[in-house]
């Protein structure tokens, strides 16, 4: 199979999953994000040279799932003091745990609002059409490199489709959620867009600094989790603290009187 048909059939496969359990909510929800939170250090430690068939391992293993259960339950001091706990392992081993937490833990707050399964969706949706747009962008137009020191392959041309593609897509499921277009989901889309070109460009430059090409292999086609999720590792922080921002109201409403 070319790398084209495997990516398609975990695509397949991996996305109806993902979007029952954002339906759904609850504990298929929950179970899905503890375990990508789980998988993620594996993936980051791994590639730091930390085993993990071994009790330091099993232990690092043990931080993300205890702190997704405490956001789970919104015990949110809690999940602070095990993620700077976390310094136990290191400042290399830390970061990768400090990601996993703080991505994960967004996750699970976006979801758990009032407007949590529209405001999670145009959040996810907002960082696949970035990277959709982006990808078909750059291949069409091409043009100068975005940070060619970083990931060769991405261009300006790229980056701006990437931003007009995630404008959209905001703007559709803010129409979606509430029947009407409303301009400031544009916006929110933009901004959420730009920060999860960012956690893509942040995760190569962490490849590219290691000497690897992915993170790992566990999704055919994509590579690893990390590789799959680094837009989401930082737009979904962003995402929630706008959502805390706005209080009662979606996301894609702060600023909006």
């Amino acid at each position: 199979m070319t790398e084209l048909q495997k990516r398609l059939l975990s695509s397949a496969v991996l996305v109806p999953v993902a979007v029952a359990c954002l339906w759904y909510g609850r504990w298929a929800y929950d179970a899905l994000i503890l375990a990508v939170m789980v998988g993620m250090v594996w993936e980051g430690a791994t590639l730091l040279g930390q085993k993990m068939r071994c009790l330091r391992g099993a232990l690092l293993l043990l931080w993300p799932f205890c702190a997704g259960v405490l956001a789970i339950k919104e015990q949110w001091l809690s999940v602070l003091y095990l993620a700077l706990a976390a310094l136990f392992f290191g400042v290399r081993l830390w970061g990768a745990v400090l990601v996993s937490l703080i991505g994960g833990s967004a996750l699970l707050y976006l979801r758990a609002r009032p407007d949590g399964l529209y405001e999670t969706l145009f959040v996810m949706a907002v960082v696949v059409a970035s990277d959709s747009s982006a990808y078909a962008v750059g291949r069409l137009i091409g043009g100068a490199k975005l940070a060619p020191s970083i990931s060769p392959g991405k261009t300006i041309s790229g980056s701006i489709g990437g931003l007009v593609g995630a404008a959209l897509m905001g703007g559709v499921i803010a129409y979606c959620a509430m029947g009407h277009w409303c301009g400031s989901a544009f916006l929110w889309g933009a901004v959420v867009g730009v920060a999860a070109q960012c956690g893509d460009l942040g995760e190569s430059a962490f490849k590219r600094r290691l000497g690897v090409k992915d993170s790992g292999a566990l999704i055919p086609g994509h590579g690893g989790l990390l590789d799959r999720f680094d837009g989401l590792l930082l737009a979904a922080p962003l995402a929630a603290l706008i959502a805390f921002l706005s209080h009662h109201k979606p996301l894609w409403l702060l600023g909006v009187g």
